[in-house]
């Protein structure tokens, strides 16, 4: 990368036209509030928080570690608005798919740096404080994620499943036909009994088509209803029989202490769920399935997919679930935030650039390359410029194609 001194007048220059940018930037925010809700605005702030959250982790360590920061600047493109402090240019920029930390000397790239501050590039520093830059952002991700949890545990509570009564019931469905209610307590399916309510769905998918006699209390009352399952999930499109109906899962407060316990707990989960949907995505069956999704998208005739769907979502994508979600509380948006970060910090750590992972891989290479020879190593990041190629590309393609899908096949909450 090239990092030439920047003149006064640009900067200048930049604040000068900096209140129109930023007129027409507030103009845009009012729009879509007036256009879409108060509630897409929101989230879309929420997630350029995340994202300078992010920066702001690479920042903080970068100055920590005695490295030089020349630019911080939320998006991408021409100046919006911009201001110097010392030596660093922060700012916002007018493609807001992003932002960026510029610190010197990232790589043996960069050859115009001035000897006088080659100790404050990013090359110079030791492995340990490489390490504590390139995982900044990703442990903002963490944290942050960890953040939402606990408040949604402490603030809103923990969604509890009470056996056996009715919290939800898809429309249409054979459920709702039958003249099954929210509340009501499932006692027997067919004269059965189950051990959970898992188990009864189970044995409802075997029967795609098939009649069935629910028995339910309500309100002191035992009734028997006859409801003929449907032949398809109109979640999943799997074949399968379908009743229609969700577990009740109220929310129950914890304690600060115990909702930090269960944030840690809850956060491995799904770190872990994480970890297996990415490799899967990477995986050639992963890949495939994208591409059929792609060429030819799951919709119905409202050209409206599933939310369960496999596959990956755009900022388009979270924003429209987001939407969705908070109509039914701002917890559900919350845990989707939560989500949202973690996978994020999971994606940034694949070891490759430009991802923050790929710093983490070449500085640990030459860490390990050091030792062995017993003198200072430093990767030619030139030979890894075809790979970073591919990885941009197939990002940009990733890019494209899930704002399409986002936009075409608008994603929905069943």
């Amino acid at each position: 990368m090239r990092v030439q001194p920047r003149e006064p007048e640009v900067v200048e220059e930049a604040q000068g036209s900096g209140a129109l940018g930023m007129v027409a930037l507030a103009a845009l925010l009012a729009y879509a509030g007036y256009a879409w809700g108060l509630n897409v605005v929101i989230i879309i702030l929420a997630i350029i928080f995340m994202i300078f959250m992010h920066e702001l982790g690479h920042y903080l360590t970068a100055r920590w570690a005695g490295m030089k920061v020349t630019e911080f600047f939320i998006g991408f493109g021409p100046r919006i608005w911009s201001f110097r402090r010392g030596e660093t240019e922060y700012g916002v920029k007018a493609i807001p798919a992003g932002a960026y930390v510029k610190i010197i000397g990232m790589s043996n790239l960069e050859t115009d740096i001035d000897p006088s501050e080659e100790h404050r590039t990013y090359r110079a520093k030791s492995y340990g404080r490489k390490l504590s830059v390139a995982l900044a952002g990703s442990t903002m991700h963490f944290l942050m994620a960890l953040v939402l949890i606990v408040v949604v545990f402490a603030g809103f509570g923990e969604q509890t499943p009470r056996n056996w009564v009715i919290g939800s019931i898809t429309e249409p469905s054979a459920a709702l036909e039958a003249g099954v209610q929210l509340g009501d307590r499932v006692v027997s399916v067919d004269g059965r009994r189950f051990d959970d309510f898992r188990s009864m769905s189970e044995y409802l998918r075997d029967n795609p088509g098939e009649r069935v006699e629910l028995e339910v209390l309500r309100d002191g009352e035992r009734l028997t209803l006859d409801a003929t399952l449907g032949t398809r999930n109109p979640r999943t499109g799997e074949d399968v029989g379908f009743l229609g109906v969700g577990e009740a899962r109220p929310y129950e407060r914890v304690a600060p202490l115990t909702a930090v316990g269960r944030g840690i707990v809850e956060s491995g989960r799904v770190i872990k769920m994480s970890v297996v949907g990415l490799a899967h995505l990477l995986s050639p069956d992963g890949v495939s399935g994208y591409v059929d999704t792609l060429t030819n998208p799951d919709a119905d005739g409202d050209g409206a997919a599933d939310v369960s769907e496999d596959r990956p979502s755009s900022i388009i994508g979270i924003v429209q679930i987001g939407d969705q979600l908070a109509e039914n509380g701002w917890v559900n948006v919350l845990y989707l935030l939560f989500g949202v970060n973690i996978f994020i910090g999971l994606f940034n750590l694949l070891p490759v650039l430009p991802f923050d992972g790929g710093h983490v891989a070449i500085a640990t290479y030459e860490r390990i390359r050091s030792w062995r020879s017993g003198r200072r190593y430093e990767a030619d990041v030139a030979k890894l410029l075809p790979l970073t190629y591919v990885v941009v590309l197939a990002l940009a393609l990733l890019f494209i194609t899930t704002t399409y899908l986002d936009i075409a096949h608008s994603v929905r909450i069943q």
